[in-house]
């Protein structure tokens, strides 16, 4: 006959009893579900991440034309575009460059004949308010031979009022221009502006090289955390003065190349003396005539890679 339990042994025997009756309920989890909706969860994120990269690193080229154009007639866009620089995206890469095209080259405006290239959009906007960034786009690929889906245009009034939202722009000067010495300059919105459009001892090619400078500058300034709370501000502000077709799913891939390339990363171009002859118009007009023996190795360059 077994002994008597002891009262210990006894409560130690009910809480095995009761062990035993819970357990089965602990059993029946089944952590083989949890594991799958892991690896589900897993296999989506990896999922939603290789889309994410495909966006953004797309293997294919985006030309954007950015157009600079002064203070129109009030409640019109009547005016000569006179920046003009092609720009394009290669997101594999992080690959952006950018082509800087004398206002005074002679070309063919499709509808006006020849004339100088930035008269393209006054003459169109002219005809038909609200065409002249089409017709800058047309005027670019008939001539260059490069397509050109979108167009950013931004009038130059804006463009001050931006630079001042952010606190003006830092510019570093390799030599002497436009009355400030080498170095580092801070330039406010209206200061900003005449730096970059200085007609006094200076023809095309020089106003196209303090225009790259200048938009190099913008860059790295957005590109600095101390300038980041500004930011919101002045985007509002460059909105006001942009006017684009770029669709708004497209500016995300845009920006991640941009930011890859960087401010110093970035292939700027420009249509060089070297790739122009200087003539006077019929009408006395100083003009470009361009050498396209000159310039098409370089088109190859920036946009048949």
């Amino acid at each position: 006959m077994d002994p008597e339990p002891s009262p210990y042994q006894a409560h130690l025997q009910g809480s095995v009893d009761s062990f035993s009756v819970t357990q089965p309920v602990l059993r029946g989890r089944n952590p083989s579900g949890h594991r799958r909706r892991g690896w589900l969860a897993v296999l989506l994120g990896l999922l939603l991440g290789a889309l994410a990269a495909l966006y953004l690193l797309a293997p294919y080229r985006t030309n954007v034309l950015l157009l600079g154009i002064d203070r129109p007639p009030e409640g019109t866009d009547l005016a000569r575009s006179d920046t003009m620089i092609l720009a394009t995206f290669l997101p594999p890469r992080g690959y952006v460059g950018m082509l800087s095209i004398p206002r005074d080259l002679w070309v063919m405006v499709p509808g006006f004949g020849e004339n100088r290239i930035n008269t393209a959009h006054f003459f169109a906007e002219n005809a038909i308010p609200g065409s002249g960034p089409q017709a800058a786009k047309l005027v670019v690929t008939a001539n260059f031979g490069v397509d050109v889906p979108y167009v950013v245009r931004i009038r130059f009034d804006g463009l001050v009022r931006f630079v001042d939202a952010l606190g003006g722009v830092v510019l570093d000067l390799p030599e002497a221009m436009s009355g400030y010495e080498a170095g580092r300059r801070r330039l406010d919105g209206t200061q900003a502006l005449a730096f970059v459009r200085d007609r006094k001892g200076s023809d095309d090619f020089f106003r196209m090289q303090r225009g790259q400078l200048f938009l190099r500058a913008v860059l790295h300034q957005a590109a600095s955390p101390l300038v980041w709370p500004r930011l919101p501000a002045a985007f509002v502000v460059l909105a006001s003065a942009v006017k684009t077709d770029v669709p708004v799913w497209l500016w995300p891939q845009l920006a991640v190349t941009l930011l890859r390339a960087g401010p110093q990363g970035i292939d700027a171009r420009s249509v060089t003396r070297e790739m122009v002859t200087p003539f006077t118009t019929s009408g006395g007009a100083a003009v470009l005539a361009p050498r396209w023996e000159q310039i098409n190795p370089m088109l190859l360059e920036l946009f048949g890679q």
